[in-house]
Formats: C-alpha cells, structure tokens, sequence
C-alpha cells in the first residue's frame, strides 16, 4: 500500500526517546512480561517479552554484544574497525557485517547519497558531548569531506575493500535497527507472539499486547526540556523510530548545530525540519529513512515516503506544524 555521526555509535546516545505506553486495566489480569535491561551501542535498551523465560533474554544479551563486537566503529577488533584501519586492503567480515554494508550502500543509492555510511571521517570532527561547542577548521572538514563516498566500499562476499584508503565506515545511522530486526526474527524462532524492543529509541513491537490491543508509542515533541510527548502512536508488529535536529546538539551564536550532517558538505543539515519518525516493518529501514528523510527535507523526503510501499512518515518542521504521508 503506498502512502499520501560518530560511533555505533554516538549517533545513537541522543536518539529520539520513544517510549512504550501500557494502559488499561485488563493487561494486569495478563501475566507479566520478563524485562532485559542493558547498556549496549552507547546507549540503554529494553526488551520486553511475553511468555518468555530467562533462557531467551539472556540469549538476546549475547546477541547484543555480539553485533557491537561486530559493527561498532570505536572498537578496533571490530569488524568495522579493522575495515577502517585497513587502509584499503581487503578484510574478511561476518555475513551479518557484510549484509549491514550493503544495505547501507543501498540507501546511499535510494538517496542519491544523503545517507552515507563512510561520514566517520567528518563525524568524528564534531564533538556534541562535552560542551566546548567546538566547529571544526574549515580546511580540515573539507579534507575530510573528500573521503566521504559510500561508492568507495566494494563488498564481494564477505570481503569488503575501501577503494579510497582514507574513506571510513559508521554504521551508526542504520545499525540499531538491523539488530532490533535480527532480535525480532529471534524471539519469533523461540515462538515470542508479544514483545516490544526498544534499543535506545528504535521501537519495534512483535504482534500486539496479550490482550490483542495496540501498544502505545510515544513519539517525544523536539527540543522539549521534560520528554513531553508530541504524539502516541498505535502499532502492531511494526517498527518506530524518529531522528531530529534536538537529538544531540550544541548552540552557538543563535546557531544549533546538530549531528546529522549532510555527507556532501559535513556540516549539519539545515533546513525545514526538527523531526522525522518513520513507520515500517523493517526497523533497519526505518532507521536509514528517518535519517535520510530528515537530510532531504520535508518536500523531497515526503516524496521519497510516498514512492514507497508499506512506509508511513511523520514530520515535523520547525513552526511546529505535523506533516503526515498517511
């Protein structure tokens, strides 16, 4: 049906909070959920499973460290990281990795590179967490924009090579949701009908509460001090997941500059936007879109939306106005 930055990940230590709302009386008469609490990728998740046991959670938790141990870019064994020390030479990777890559190119493509997976080199210029609010030398950003081309990463196989030794790889942009997706097809192995995974504020539900109701997602109004909510959202076995320019920021001179940087230019994007959610069953895909989305603004992301099958968006501009493609 259609529809009318830096480590795995700095990115995701502002994502948008979305939170899972449970309401009504009748899920107290329903068993309690087991709940897995943990710190991974630089930021807290929380999975929530029905009729689950301990055996499963704690398989979830390795599957965690597993794919940090595999995709984030702050840790050299990784293989992320021996891709980006490996100066050009080819580096065996995992299945998983290799098939992240790809898809990563894939969006580079679908955008015409507004989401790309080799930004690290102007990324890791920008510091938004200890207040200095420092902008990067323009010299130097340059340089490092040169290096910026999703194009320059040739996968064969499981064999990935940087055509352009300088150019590195983050996956930061679409990695949470990969993995809350290979999460998902998990517990639906194990027989898991009712969940939430929640890795930092990538939603994604499996089937509906116990009760067969909707889980309640609430989507939260940008740049507000206290985590006000904007909107709730009512979802089944879909995925939510929200990007914004009040994600992780600094102001300087009456100018807000935020982490989401055009890959063209590595500074970051302005535009029209504070907020972009998107609604999909993929969470990998609601990930890569929301960033992408936000990149291209509220005219040419809302046509990328509608171009789509099985893809809902919300925006958000900056006079406060809700854009919907549904």
């Amino acid at each position: 049906m259609k529809k009318g930055t830096h480590s795995l990940f700095p990115c995701m230590l502002g994502m948008v909070i979305l939170c899972v709302i449970f309401t009504g009386c009748t899920l107290a008469r329903i068993k309690e959920p087991l709940t897995m609490t943990g710190t991974y990728f630089d930021t807290v998740i929380q999975l929530q499973v029905w009729d689950a046991d301990e055996e499963i959670l704690e398989h979830c938790k390795n599957l965690c460290r597993k794919y940090e141990n595999l995709f984030s870019a702050e840790i050299e064994s990784s293989d992320i990281g021996r891709i980006n020390q490996a100066e050009g030479k080819p580096v065996s990777v995992s299945s998983e990795t290799a098939e992240l890559i790809q898809l990563g190119i894939h969006y580079g493509e679908l955008s015409d590179g507004k989401f790309d997976i080799t930004v690290l080199s102007a990324s890791e210029l920008w510091n938004f967490h200890d207040g200095k609010k420092v902008i990067p030398d323009q010299k130097v950003l340059k340089e490092a924009v040169s290096h910026i081309d999703y194009k320059n990463i040739q996968v064969d196989g499981t064999t990935v090579t940087m055509k352009d030794p300088k150019c590195r790889i983050d996956l930061g942009g679409i990695a949470k949701g990969y993995i809350a997706d290979l999460l998902k097809e998990y517990l639906e192995k194990e027989g898991i009908e009712h969940a939430t995974i929640n890795l930092g504020g990538n939603v994604l539900t499996i089937g509906t509460k116990p009760d067969g109701s909707d889980y309640k997602i609430g989507i939260q109004k940008p740049f507000a001090a206290d985590g006000e909510v904007l909107e709730v959202l009512s979802v089944h076995d879909r995925s939510v997941v929200s990007s914004g320019d009040y994600e992780r920021y600094f102001e300087k001179d009456g100018v807000i500059y935020h982490h989401i940087l055009d890959p063209q230019s590595g500074w970051p994007v302005q535009n029209d936007l504070d907020q972009v959610t998107i609604l999909s069953d993929s969470s990998a895909d609601g990930d890569a879109l929301s960033t992408t989305c936000y990149v291209l603004g509220l005219e040419k992301g809302m046509k990328l939306i509608q171009e789509m099958d099985d893809v809902e968006a919300i925006f958000v501009t900056k006079d406060g106005e809700i854009h919907r493609s549904y």
